[in-house]
């Protein structure tokens, strides 16, 4: 689609200088919404150029994005795990990104802090504040002894938040992102599994219901899980679940609505550690996830690395990580 409405160009940009953008879409993400579009309406000015590209049912990120390089801007439209499946293909790739909320959490949208309405996220499109940030990679063994690879930009877990997960997406329909709340009470006592955990080499070991390995660990209402933890510092986070009742997971979702960023009240029942590259191994076979979605099956180990500076995002002044930014143009 082509722009031909009489408006100028670029705020900020030379005369004559023009934006082609990329918008890869997942439209089963969240409840179906078109606000990309009237985002969409609003990026596009005189002689712009946008091209859409729907993804999900067989059509995979790496396909739609296999001329990325050839854009100005690629925008992810969708969920958590769209956006990361996306940012995965895009690692290393110099490509300038904008997250864009149209699933149901949003959290990575969240944790990144920009404003939400589409029209304040064109206009950060176009200011080009770029935040190089990290991405994590992990690798685990399925049921039938296969090795897989994925990418993911917040969180990946083995136990009962993936029960949460499996429970949560017959939910979203009717409880939006209430669902992993009314989730996480269908279960009231969850398993205990030993975990063997190594962070760059030392062992330690650990019980709990879960053990989740983090990019980014900000959640719903901007609670941090694990204080100063960000996308840009080169770690990645392991938490461990200590509680042996769901109704247990209150005390650190008190601490954290009272204190966000966890400096004051810090996480009870909530045990972290802090490395490059970690491993989990569990005593048992249990479900896993990564940013909201399942993985088939069930394993007892997986190993995760972090992709330092892997992508170049889009922030605008309201987000917390724009004292990073530099520009593209």
């Amino acid at each position: 689609m082509i722009a031909n409405d009489p408006r100028p160009a670029r705020p900020g940009a030379p005369a004559g200088v023009r934006m082609k953008t990329l918008i890869v879409h997942n439209s089963l993400s969240g409840f179906g919404l078109d606000a990309i579009y009237e985002f969409e309406r609003l990026l596009l000015q005189s002689g712009d150029e946008c091209t859409i590209r729907l993804i999900g049912a067989g059509v995979e990120p790496r396909d739609a994005l296999s001329d990325a390089e050839s854009f100005d801007l690629v925008v992810a439209s969708g969920g958590d795990g769209t956006v990361a499946n996306v940012l995965y293909a895009l690692r290393y790739r110099d490509v300038p990104t904008c997250v864009f909320p149209s699933g149901t959490a949003n959290l990575l949208f969240n944790a990144i802090g920009n404003a939400f309405e589409p029209a304040a996220i064109v206009e950060a499109c176009r200011a080009g504040a770029l935040v190089a940030t990290d991405l994590a990679e992990m690798r685990w063994v399925d049921d039938e002894g296969r090795e897989h690879q994925r990418g993911f930009s917040m969180m990946a877990g083995l136990g009962f938040d993936a029960n949460i997960m499996r429970t949560a997406a017959d939910l979203k329909e009717a409880y939006g992102e209430a669902a992993y709340f009314v989730a996480a009470t269908s279960n009231l006592e969850p398993p205990i599994v030993d975990y063997e955990i190594t962070i760059d080499g030392s062992t330690v070991e650990r019980s709990g219901v879960s053990c989740i390995v983090g990019n980014n660990t900000t959640i719903t209402a901007g609670i941090q899980l694990v204080p100063e933890s960000r996308m840009n510092d080169g770690l990645i986070e392991c938490l461990v679940l200590e509680n042996e009742r769901t109704t247990q997971l209150v005390s650190p979702l008190l601490a954290g609505l009272f204190d966000p960023t966890g400096e004051t009240l810090g996480r009870p029942f909530v045990e972290s550690f802090r490395g490059r590259e970690i491993e989990v191994r569990a005593s048992m076979r249990l479900p896993l996830e990564f940013d909201g979605e399942l993985v088939s099956g069930t394993t007892d180990r997986y190993e995760v690395r972090v992709l330092e500076g892997a992508n170049l995002l889009v922030v605008d002044p309201h987000s917390p990580y724009y004292a990073w930014a530099t520009r593209s143009r």
